[in-house]
């Protein structure tokens, strides 16, 4: 099943294949601006999609400032250190970690050490498009 099978109706949609480089750019950092970042939207721009998947360089001193979020969130850790805090509760990160944050939390995390924190981000869409 593929695109076309999509198209009238039936099976799923057709792939999309996103290029990370097309999508890098460095900017402040969300939530406060505190400190800079290198920031990969790899689902914008993708018809239909369903959810946000991002990858985010914390660069050092930086941070994404404390914020509410009104849906669940993840944060995995490729590479580098930091802490994430929720509602007041402070956790350390490293590679290999994720930390699943919940809707309605108030939520923020700051690199620490010297390089810096790499991110997946991943979290749906308030409004799910539908076929």
């Amino acid at each position: 099943m593929g695109g076309i099978d999509w198209a009238i109706g039936r099976g799923a949609r057709p792939m999309v294949v996103i290029d990370e480089a097309a999508k890098q750019r460095d900017e402040p950092t969300p939530h406060g601006k505190i400190g800079m970042s290198t920031a990969w939207r790899i689902t914008d721009g993708v018809p239909g999609r369903m959810m946000e998947y991002r990858k985010r360089s914390l660069h050092p001193g930086s941070a994404i400032g404390v914020h509410p979020i009104e849906h669940d969130e993840v944060y995995a850790v490729v590479s580098g250190e930091g802490e994430v805090v929720s509602d007041g509760a402070t956790a350390r990160l490293r590679p290999g970690m994720t930390a699943y944050l919940y809707t309605g939390a108030q939520v923020g995390i700051r690199q620490t050490g010297t390089a810096p924190l790499v991110l997946i981000i991943s979290y749906p869409l308030e409004k799910v498009p539908q076929k």
